[in-house]
């Protein structure tokens, strides 16, 4: 008698049970605010991405280019139906509204005092700021946000897309509320 493959790819019926599992074993509440994040394709990748790891609000902030955005669509692919968006306002409204919402505002940047991504306090209710492609998070943006985490990086390029760095914090996130407790 043969036992089924293990590596064989999920069935989509597979698929939905094992999201259901991970979705009930998450706790913490996830959401972003894209400051001046205009490129199209970033933006619909970004909210694909949050729409997968359950973000559940987008706040635009700046001149953030919306999620209805033709271009934004191709690769949002209709997610954007799934995470709440807002439309763009100045970053520290936004801020002001993620905290309102209960979240703590973790600005994802390079500065002196901002901490390795993977030693920031990511878990329970975050929510993760990222700048615009070419300047990152403003200094509006950094004075308001109540810490700061970078990506470490130990190529010879200096940073990565936003739309990657985005998925990067976001799973970061979700991996700190995952992990076994170390106590």
């Amino acid at each position: 008698m043969s036992t089924p493959n293990p590596r064989r790819q999920l069935k989509p019926t597979d698929v939905k049970r094992l999201n259901r599992t991970w979705r009930r074993n998450t706790e913490g509440r996830l959401a972003l605010i894209l400051e001046s994040v205009t490129g199209p394709f970033n933006i619909g990748s970004i909210f694909r991405t949050a729409a997968a790891f359950g973000a559940e609000t987008i706040w635009l902030a700046g001149n953030a280019t919306p999620p209805t955005n033709p271009k934004a669509q191709k690769t949002a692919l209709g997610t954007d139906r799934l995470v709440e968006w807002h439309e763009p306002v100045p970053v520290t409204e936004a801020v002001r509204a993620a905290r309102e919402a209960g979240f703590r505002v973790v600005a994802v940047e390079l500065t002196g005092d901002a901490a390795p991504l993977h030693e920031a306090k990511l878990d329970g209710d975050v929510c993760l700021v990222l700048g615009s492609e070419d300047h990152g998070c403003s200094p509006a943006c950094l004075e308001a946000a109540d810490s700061v985490a970078y990506i470490p990086q130990v190529g010879r390029v200096g940073s990565v897309n936003v739309a990657i760095a985005a998925a990067i914090a976001m799973a970061e996130s979700r991996r700190q509320e995952w992990a076994p407790s170390r106590g």
